[in-house]
């Protein structure tokens, strides 16, 4: 049996389950770690400025192309700092590796430098974490650790690995090991016939895309049901890509904030709905009495608890999203049943385009509207978006016009500030060959702005459009309307060198990472600006002046969310 030390055996373990980049930080407590990756050679690795910063480098790779997104750090605050990134990985069902370094196994408990018990403090925001006590454990855990992330509900796992344990010697045969087996759930048939039976004796049935649907690469199934039953679709905003924003079915987007008017309407007039990976959050059901209305609902998902969690389904199928769905369509198939356009389907476009939301203003100060109607025009279905918590990610997720999926990043339940630009050097590593453009306003820029320059030093391109009205824009809206005040949410300020209230210089700064970018004060200039950005070949910074107090649409009930023109 070859013998190797315990980090060789790991990084050979990391190469055969399909892993072809990291990112991360070395530090004292990783280094052997790091030594094994530098021998090996095969797996190309990416300094980043801070922990945060990795841990969202690898999110955003994992969304992009549906695999595990891997990322390492020292012990203590270099662990620690993974945390949110994890939460944030658990919430949205994205498998991440976490590997983190920490002391020598004599010390732990005993509060020596960076000897953090990491694997205690994220066990609740991840699906599994260890603290590997024996060497000779390390390909196991490695092992058990891919078949967790990726069986069921995906989601993090962490691994811990004191110092002594990474240089330990181990017998190890890379050549007799392979990856574990995946078990994917398959759904009750009887259950599957049932709910064929509640949908055509429905008289108007809605389908929900939910993201579980996009993570389990469902959506082509689910369009398929659709249109052999001519169902109308809805999603949630975690669902947003996985049908063509302008496909004949598509009715939009449910939810208080991130809605479409068209979705939330035909949502209302439904009387069943059929829920495909969709965790019923509260920014989506909004008045949960409201949502449920008198409408039943068949819930699949394959996690057993999500299934009565938020809302009580008529039918729960516990199983695997993909399967389920092609299990739908061998029904469908076997009981010959024919597509019929009816009335209820047959208006959905119509509803759709008589409810779009207003883009096309041409004031200055630059509404945000305008901003995503020329974003919609300029850019192409292959481009691929990210964007993250805020009014930014309202508008976005209300007004962008989405083909194809995994084209739309988003962290949707934990909503990390600064997560979308590390996010999107992640799924530019992971696609080269797409276009990245990131949607940002000027407070999230300002939270992870420190691994701009990563994406200078790799060479990683993308477009970040900044959303720049001066505010805390979110906050501000909620203060406005629930506690009549403006307090602390402005980060306008005076500069001695324009002597007007613009604060941060994104430009400036994207220029000193040695971006570039521009500042836009006409809408008419919008298209341009793009241009330049798509073709620069370096990461570039659109600092978009917009109108200050701009109210976005939102409520506390689908059915009464207040609109602002």
């Amino acid at each position: 049996m070859p013998k190797m030390t315990a980090m060789e055996a790991a990084v050979r373990i990391l190469q055969s389950e399909g892993v072809r980049h990291i990112f991360g930080i070395p530090g004292a407590g990783i280094l052997p770690f790091y030594r094994a990756l530098k021998d090996l050679g095969t797996i190309k690795h990416m300094v980043t400025r801070h922990e945060e910063g990795a841990i969202h480098m690898a999110d955003g790779y994992a969304r992009a192309i549906g695999t595990v997104g891997v990322c390492a750090a020292t012990s203590g605050p270099g662990a620690s700092n993974f945390v949110t990134g994890l939460y944030t990985a658990q919430v949205d069902s994205i498998p991440i590796l976490a590997i983190t370094g920490q002391n020598v196994r004599s010390q732990l408990g005993r509060e020596a430098f960076q000897a953090v018990d990491i694997a205690e403090i994220v066990k609740p925001v991840t699906k599994k974490a260890y603290c590997v006590k024996e060497p000779a454990m390390v390909p196991w855990v490695f092992r058990e650790a891919f078949k967790i992330m990726r069986e069921g509900r995906p989601g993090p796992v962490l691994i811990d690995l004191p110092l002594d344990v990474q240089r330990g010697e181990i017998e190890y045969d890379p050549e007799t090991d392979a990856p574990l087996p995946v078990f994917r759930m398959p759904p009750n048939k009887k259950q599957v016939a049932k709910a064929l039976d509640m949908l055509l004796a429905a008289e108007k049935p809605v389908m929900l895309l939910g993201g579980g649907v996009v993570v389990a690469d469902a959506c082509k199934e689910f369009v398929q049901i659709a249109e052999a039953l001519q169902i109308p679709v809805v999603a949630s905003y975690m669902g947003k890509s996985g049908i063509p924003w302008d496909h004949p079915l598509m009715a939009g987007q449910v939810g208080i904030q991130c809605n479409t008017r068209s979705g939330n309407q035909i949502f209302l007039e439904s009387d069943i709905v059929l829920a495909v990976g969709a965790r019923f959050n509260d920014r989506h059901t909004g008045d949960i009495n409201v949502y449920k209305g008198n409408r039943k609902f068949i819930h699949v998902d394959v996690d057993p608890g999500q299934l009565g969690k938020n809302l009580m389904p008529h039918l729960g199928i516990c199983a695997d999203a993909k399967l389920t769905l092609q299990a739908i369509l061998d029904e469908i198939k076997l009981r010959s049943v024919k597509p019929q356009i009816t009335d209820w389907s047959g208006k959905v476009p119509h509803v759709r385009q008589s409810l779009e939301r207003k883009t096309d203003y041409d004031e200055t100060p630059i509404k945000p509207q305008r901003v995503f109607k020329e974003i919609n025009e300029y850019f192409d279905p292959e481009t691929v978006f990210v964007t993250c918590i805020g009014l930014n990610q309202i508008w976005s997720g209300q007004l962008q016009k989405i083909s194809k999926p995994r084209h739309y990043l988003d962290c949707g339940g934990a909503g990390p500030l600064g997560w979308d630009l590390p996010a999107s050097i992640g799924a530019k590593v992971a696609r080269p060959d797409k276009q990245i453009v990131m949607v940002v306003g000027d407070f999230g820029f300002q939270f992870c702005m420190e691994e701009l320059p990563v994406a200078v030093m790799y060479k990683t391109p993308f477009v970040c459009v900044v959303l720049n009205n001066g505010y805390l824009g979110l906050i501000r809206q909620a203060e406005k309307y629930n506690f009549d005040m403006n307090y602390e949410v402005q980060i306008w300020y005076e500069t001695q060198a324009e002597n007007q209230g613009r604060g941060f210089d994104f430009v400036k700064f994207a220029e000193a990472c040695g971006a570039r970018g521009e500042r836009v004060t006409d809408p008419a200039e919008l298209k341009a600006a793009f241009k330049r950005g798509a073709e620069a070949g370096v990461p570039y910074v659109i600092d978009v002046i917009m109108e200050r107090e701009t109210d976005c649409s939102m409520g506390v009930a689908i059915n009464s969310v207040k609109e602002f023109v």
